[in-house]
């Protein structure tokens, strides 16, 4: 989320050297506030940032200051704190937001398993279902586990795989879960927590099995296999085999 603000933040510089310089009469706050927004949302887009960042970028300010001109009941604040509560949970103190799965990232991560032999598969965070709901559908015959502790997201999941005969969907943390059952483990966290997710892996899969990691290294470790996908952003598929023995 760092980079998030880092656009709000340049936006908002943005906007102000326009105000400085007049070579864009700026006439009101909330004028200033969709400026910023606009400036925002682009550098977003040149970063090749998520593409559900554009609007909140657009909206952040500009919802602040026309929230700040009206009275609004202090249960409506409640209630917008309980929402964002039920769709990050602890990702303040886990600094894992919540990143989603496109569909040429789940048909690259399909193709890996389906080559691999996996049986199988767990989505160690797996947000909203998506790509569990994609991969059942499409390899009935494998195994597919879903890991989600925000309570929002893991409804959805819940909702989207409950039908699927092949798919389960548990409410726990990823770090509370074994993963030795697991041929491949597919994770799309953040940079913070990669060296511990190496340390997990390497403690409790096989060898031989695999950590997929969605865009983020582990540092230090060079992956086995790099998959650019065909997507707007290549996105990178990281894939670490299980070594037969463990390094000290």
């Amino acid at each position: 989320m760092h980079w998030f603000f880092a656009g709000q933040l340049l936006g908002v510089l943005a906007a102000y050297g326009l105000l400085l310089t007049r070579l864009f009469p700026i006439h009101s706050l909330l004028a200033f506030a969709l400026i910023q927004g606009g400036v925002a949302a682009a550098i977003t887009w040149i970063l090749r940032g998520p593409r559900w960042w554009f609007p909140l970028h657009v909206l952040f300010l500009p919802s602040i200051i026309l929230a700040s001109r009206q009275h609004f009941s202090s249960i409506w604040f409640l209630a917008g704190f309980a929402l964002l509560l039920a769709i990050y949970w602890t990702s303040f103190r886990s600094r894992v937001p919540l990143y989603l799965t496109n569909r040429p990232t789940a048909d690259a991560l399909l193709n890996l398993i389906q080559t691999e032999g996996a049986v199988r598969v767990l989505d160690a965070g797996c947000g909203t279902g998506f790509l569990l709901r994609w991969l059942a559908l499409n390899a009935p015959s494998l195994r597919f586990e879903g890991l989600e502790i925000a309570p929002l997201p893991w409804l959805l999941a819940w909702m989207k795989t409950r039908g699927l005969p092949n798919c389960a969907v548990v409410r726990k943390s990823l770090w509370h879960m074994p993963w030795g059952f697991s041929d491949v483990v597919y994770v799309f966290l953040s940079p913070v927590p990669m060296v511990e997710v190496w340390r997990k892996a390497l403690a409790e899969m096989r060898p031989g099995a695999l950590l997929v990691s969605n865009s983020f290294e582990i540092p230090g470790v060079l992956p086995e296999q790099v998959i650019t996908v065909a997507d707007r952003r290549k996105t990178r598929l990281l894939i670490y085999r299980i070594p037969s023995q463990s390094p000290t």
